[in-house]
Parts: C-alpha cells; structure tokens; sequence
C-alpha cells in the first residue's frame, strides 16, 4: 500500500518492524516521527506465518502429537497482518500518516529475516522494538531485534518499550539504541 500523491523517487527509506506490543509501538512512533523529519519513505513490515490462529491458521491440539494446521485460508495472513499494521499505527500515532510516503509490506516468514531482507536499500535504515526482560515468547522463538542487529547490512535502531517520551510523543535520544553495521557483513558497494 502506497499512500497517493507523494513521490518517493530515490527517497531514503526507514524499514520498521510491526507489532502490537509495547516495543513495537515504541518503535513505531520512532520511526514516524524520524520518517517525518528526515523526509525518508516508510515502510512499515509485518511479516506473517502459517499455522498461527492471529493470522488466520487453526491448529488442532492432540494429546501426544504435534499441533496440525487443518485449515489453509490463502490471503488471510496477509490481510491480517496488514489490519494488525493499521491497528498498531492507529496505536502509536492516533492513525496511519497520510503526510508519509507509506508502504505497507507483509511478507509470510519469521519476522527476523523477513526484515533483514526488506532492509537491503542503500541509504535503508532498520527500526525495531524490544521488551525488558526474559519472556517464555523470545525464549522458545529468539529475539528479533538481536537477529537483526547480527544479520542486517544497514544501521539498526533498537527502541524499547516504553520509552520516555516528550510532550510530542518524541522518544528520549537515550533510550533509542542504534547500532553499528555488522562488521561481518559487507554493505553494497563495499569489499
């Protein structure tokens, strides 16, 4: 989804990570507000998995065996995991930006690579969320931010939740983390 009228051109971008949770609110509201000041396009990505009953799959429990997805309902992922993108924005900004340039991108995939591959833009920066603490969530599936922060060929910023926020909704400088390229990996045009 594109908004109208707005030419992105060769507009850098801001690649944010979408979820409903305090972090990824935090994160949202970072970079709309960044996207805003910078003029940069952004594109806002959540990424969607078979299987998992919020995005239209049901599983069937049985005593001893592995849950079974019974019931495949094609695009209902995708729309989905873009209504949890219009929710999540009407969240942290009171409504999806109609001053941005927007795209709204839900690729099927864990959502650690599915950002990492939709960041690869010279110029492309990343934004996610994280929550304090251990959860049993990122103990059994891993940590997006620290994915990202491990595989992405471009800057990423690590909001958390909660941030402290000025009266504008503006997240504190020292709260946002942003880290360094992944030394391992080359950026476009470099050896």
């Amino acid at each position: 989804m594109t908004n109208a009228g707005i030419d992105v051109g060769t507009r850098r971008r801001i690649v944010v990570g979408v979820d409903d949770s305090s972090g990824g609110l935090s994160a949202l509201r970072w970079a709309v507000r960044q996207a805003r000041l910078s003029g940069s396009q952004l594109v806002a990505v959540r990424s969607w998995a078979l299987g998992l009953p919020r995005h239209g799959g049901r599983r069937h429990r049985r005593k001893h065996h592995s849950p079974v997805v019974l019931l495949f309902a094609g695009n209902e992922q995708r729309l989905e995991s873009a209504e949890i993108v219009r929710q999540a924005f009407r969240s942290a900004v009171g409504a999806v930006p109609r001053d941005l340039a927007l795209v709204i991108e839900t690729p099927e995939g864990d959502p650690g690579a599915a950002l990492t591959g939709a960041a690869i833009a010279d110029g492309d920066l990343l934004v996610v969320g994280t929550e304090r603490g251990q959860s049993a969530k990122r103990l059994v599936h891993g940590s997006v931010s620290g994915y990202c922060c491990q595989h992405a060929r471009c800057p990423v910023v690590v909001v958390p939740a909660a941030a402290a926020a000025d009266g504008a909704g503006a997240i504190a400088p020292s709260r946002a983390l942003v880290t360094s390229l992944n030394p391992g990996r080359p950026v476009r045009g470099q050896s």
